[in-house]
């Protein structure tokens, strides 16, 4: 999705609370929202075992404890796999200043206004996307060697963005990370693309405010057997007419590989079950299915990639809540992702290689024009930056008609899984 992607249903924002204990939580009794609205209550489920062997702790600046770690000749996909246990408690301590010294650029926000509301969950959301940005862009500098460029944009209309792009590097053709903070009205159009899923929108004489915000990642790697990786979290918010607020949050992580690896479908799917499991038992399986749904390319018969997790309109049991299920999930960019970049660093490849790596990336590039409605949302606001919006679209991609692969091959291997999902952990 591109940095500007906030769209989905929510409903009034409630006095942010605390579940309280996990264990002593009766996961029955939560309601959480749906795409369409409707609440539902789900179940305890089963909590998978974790896979044996010795884990590591993924700390802050975690590509280096990898790239030392790799050195010493450990395991890439051990040492992620309890990466989202990490506390992150401390991650919101000290003042905004010190906190934003570590970023790729100031935040959008002021600092000083950063600073005086600190305690709001938009001023938290704000430093979190800024921090995982940061994080992503120096654990990619760290494995490519090469720098991003840094690119500071504003919108006429309320706000601005942050694009960090390395393209056609030592490692990445094009790698980008983006940070979007953006206020203003919506437009019609994008009122009614909100209201197509259901929402209620009540503004005062035809305005609605609105504020978005959210970090997004799209990493297109030149060797073909290191795959595509996206990301993005959320947070969106609206004011009606009677001054009362509607929030939800959204986000995802997947994986699109040019050739099957089991084992790294199985790490980067354990990263995020981890992460999801701290919160509901029932967050990694829901959202994996949905993530398999919402990327599916209708008019191929096939999924995106090999998933991850994807949810939208989440604003439920509470603000709190929600937005430490986000930082979890955001935790788990550089785990999920670094250790497969490592393992398939200097594999080799060959030009036939090469050449289904090019016609997969046009497969995403058709999801991402066609169907991927983040940036429908972004093309349908004003002031919207259009080099941010399409900087998930690769440098490079290839067509070829009738294209279809043999049978017994690897490549046939791919699409049997891009056409019958499948479950990795």
């Amino acid at each position: 999705m591109a940095s500007l992607v906030l769209c989905s249903v929510g409903r009034a924002l409630r006095p942010a609370g605390r579940l309280g204990n996990a264990c002593k939580l009766d996961l029955q009794a939560v309601p959480w929202r749906t795409r369409t609205g409707s609440t539902r209550h789900m179940s305890s489920g089963r909590v998978a075992a974790g896979t044996a062997g010795k884990r590591l702790i993924w700390a802050t600046g975690g590509a280096a404890a990898l790239a030392g770690a790799a050195v010493a000749g450990f395991n890439h996909l051990q040492q992620a796999e309890m990466a989202t246990r990490t506390e992150l408690v401390k991650d919101e301590e000290g003042n905004v200043a010190e906190r934003c010294k570590k970023f790729m650029s100031p935040p959008i926000t002021p600092m000083e206004v950063l600073e005086k509301r600190k305690e709001e969950i938009s001023s938290r959301m704000e430093m979190l996307i800024m921090q995982t940005q940061a994080e992503f862009c120096r654990a990619l500098e760290e494995v490519d060697g090469g720098k991003f460029k840094v690119d500071r944009w504003s919108r006429a209309e309320g706000g601005g963005g942050i694009s960090c792009v390395m393209q056609d590097s030592n490692v990445f053709e094009k790698a980008g990370v983006n940070v979007s903070v953006v206020h203003g009205y919506l437009t019609e159009e994008a009122a009614k693309q909100m209201r197509s899923r259901g929402k209620v929108l009540k503004g005062k004489d035809g305005k609605l405010p609105f504020i978005a915000m959210g970090v997004s990642s799209v990493i297109h790697p030149k060797n073909p057997h290191i795959p595509t990786v996206h990301f993005n979290y959320r947070y969106f918010e609206i004011e009606e007419e009677d001054g009362s607020k509607q929030w939800w949050f959204g986000g995802g992580t997947d994986l699109t590989p040019v050739y099957i690896d089991k084992e790294d479908g199985a790490l980067f799917h354990n990263v995020l079950r981890e992460a999801c499991d701290k919160h509901h038992p029932k967050y990694y399986p829901d959202f994996k299915k949905w993530c398999d749904r919402y990327f599916y390319i209708r008019h191929r018969g096939e999924t995106r990639g090999i998933g991850g997790i994807f949810f939208d309109d989440l604003d439920s049991p509470s603000q709190e809540e929600v937005f430490k299920f986000v930082k979890s999930c955001a935790k788990t960019v550089v785990p999920c992702y670094l250790p497969i970049v490592h393992k398939h660093l200097k594999d080799s490849f060959t030009q036939e290689e090469k050449d289904w790596q090019q016609v997969r990336r046009g497969r995403y590039v058709e999801f991402n024009l066609v169907y991927d409605r983040g940036v429908k949302f972004g093309l349908a606001t004003p002031g919207s930056r259009i080099e941010s919006i399409l900087m998930s679209l690769p440098l490079t991609a290839r067509w070829e008609y009738m294209h279809e692969p043999s049978k017994g091959t690897r490549e046939a291997e791919m699409i049997e899984v891009l056409r019958n999902p499948k479950e990795w952990i």
